[in-house]
């Protein structure tokens, strides 16, 4: 398979990923409730806008809009037999917007988790969710995805059905879990230990790493994880822009475009080769994340004593990511599933 997230890596040390889809969508008048995977049909302008401006702002890679694109997520909006079509309109016009630049831009297919729990916890079988995910993949690939996307995944499963899908189609991948829950995902992974997740697969992915979670200081000490237990890693950090609060019934979230500069800048230094924006990551966040990151000369590792001291207090206190799980970590955890 062709590898176009290595060639890039080769040309620029590290690239920039863009940011939140969701919520900038919400910014554009996506409801709440709404599928954004239908705007690919109804409101096309709106996700290439969405798409010009992260490419405006300095994005390397930019990904479809097609988070919940498998027919688990659809069936709620009775779009369940469109799967093909959605994905290959979300891929086409990330691919319109790429094309059209005057530099390297990949265009990555988003693939969400399913929204199901895969047997003995659930009733969604193995080879079922392979399926729903070759099918989604297939349509992305088709509309022009480089590459699928696999991210804020929770199950190991699930990890790997995603990631068997791609290789059906043909299609290199990437991973990403969110350690949002006492420092893992909702269903126990630790971030060392996503690099095995793979293991035994026909294709490995191209990178692996962490999205989303619960702040901007978490997800980096999960990012000194997974780089200090495979030094030689492909390394994605998508971080949500600062720490997501509530004021009445909306989430807001703290970071400025100066924390999210110095979360890039931290971010190189703990050995990440991708670096994004999650929720509430905005075009002006992203476009100074681009200036940090075209400045910035790669420093010592930091440790998460540095990392808080700069970006703020980690909001997973339940257990530390590389510590045995406490009694109070797994019934949140089970609280969760």
């Amino acid at each position: 398979m062709q590898n176009p997230i290595d060639d890039l890596i080769a040309e620029k040390g590290v690239l920039l990923a863009d940011g939140a889809t969701g919520t900038n969508l919400f910014a554009m008048g996506l409801e709440s409730g709404d599928a954004p995977e239908l705007w690919n049909e109804s409101a096309p302008e709106k996700i290439e806008t969405l798409h010009r401006k992260f490419v405006e702002a300095g994005a390397d890679i930019i990904l479809t809009n097609s988070f919940g694109g498998t027919r688990h997520r659809l069936k709620l909006h009775h779009a369940q037999d469109r799967v093909f079509e959605l994905n290959k309109r979300a891929a086409e016009i990330a691919r319109s917007v790429a094309d059209k630049v005057g530099r390297r831009v990949i265009v990555a297919g988003s693939v969400g988790p399913t929204g199901e729990l895969l047997q003995p916890l659930g009733a969604l079988t193995y080879e079922d969710a392979v399926e729903a995910f070759a099918e989604q993949i297939e349509g992305l690939k088709a509309g022009g995805a480089e590459v699928a996307w696999i991210e804020t995944m929770s199950a190991p499963e699930e990890i790997r059905a995603a990631a068997e899908a791609a290789i059906k189609a043909g299609l290199p991948y990437t991973y990403t879990g969110s350690f949002d829950t006492a420092g893992r995902t909702m269903m126990g992974l630790l971030p060392k230990d996503i690099h095995g997740v793979s293991e035994g697969l026909a294709e490995q992915p191209v990178a692996v790493g962490a999205n989303c979670g619960v702040g901007a200081s978490d997800i980096l000490a999960s990012l000194l994880d997974m780089t200090e237990a495979k030094p030689e890693a492909t390394v994605i950090v998508k971080g949500n822009c600062g720490i997501p609060e509530f004021r009445g019934t909306e989430i807001h979230y703290s970071g400025t475009p100066e924390l999210m500069s110095d979360y890039v800048r931290l971010a190189v230094d703990s050995g990440a080769k991708i670096v994004g924006g999650c929720c509430g990551t905005s075009f002006e966040h992203l476009a100074a994340m681009r200036k940090a990151l075209d400045e910035h000369h790669k420093a010592g590792r930091p440790t998460v004593e540095e990392i808080v001291e700069r970006i703020g207090p980690m909001r997973n206190k339940l257990a530390k990511a590389n510590a045995p799980e406490t009694a109070e970590g797994r019934r949140e955890r089970r609280r969760r599933v």
